[in-house]
């Protein structure tokens, strides 16, 4: 799939209006704030066997389950916030998933203490998105060397739900790598946001 030919998108965005909106103004975007990067990582954990798009249509409710993605709330919950949780009709209520969720908080916790959150993740491209020119959506990797990497040494910290694929697609939706196909305008755009 190469760049929708009427809009010059990304054609994985479609023309639903959730994911038109998310592909032009989030996706790719240069993200620096800690708690967000966590809690993009969080939701992409949450899409793993899902289609994002399902992830994008219950994020609201996410975000409200979850006390607005505060790790510094979530890391101090227990078995009464699981079972609340799996509970909840309006998002993904998957034990493993949630329960990862809480662990991830606390793995946040500690690497943010040691040297943010947000620096832990740019560090591994130099503080400066990757930016690569692929035409088409087939020549995108579901996965690099880097993200195995960086997947790696999440686990390490103690992360669950971040494979290398997870984190492939956190990295690209969080900007530290731009992905967006070489026809889309929105590639210029983000390649100038970055640090």
């Amino acid at each position: 799939m190469q760049a929708d030919e009427t809009s010059g998108r990304c054609g994985w965005a479609g023309s639903e209006p959730i994911y038109v909106a998310y592909h032009d103004t989030e996706w790719g975007v240069p993200e620096y704030d800690s708690r967000a990067l966590w809690e993009k990582l969080i939701l992409d954990g949450f899409q793993a066997g899902l289609s994002w798009i399902t992830i994008l249509k219950k994020r609201d409710n996410f975000r409200a389950a979850f006390e607005g993605f505060d790790p510094n709330v979530i890391a101090g919950w227990g078995e009464a916030e699981v079972l609340r949780l799996l509970q909840d009709e309006g998002i993904i209520r998957h034990r493993g998933k949630i329960e990862a969720t809480i662990v991830n908080a606390r793995a946040w916790q500690k690497v943010e203490q040691r040297v943010g959150f947000d620096r832990f993740m740019w560090d591994y491209v130099g503080g400066t998105p990757l930016q690569n020119a692929w035409p088409t959506l087939a020549d995108v990797p579901a996965k690099t060397a880097l993200s195995e990497q960086v997947s790696k040494d999440l686990k390490k910290e103690g992360f669950k739900f971040c494979g290398p694929t997870i984190v492939y697609a956190w990295m690209q939706a969080c900007g530290l790598i731009n992905d967006h196909l070489t026809g889309c305008p929105q590639r210029e755009v983000c390649a100038g946001l970055g640090r």
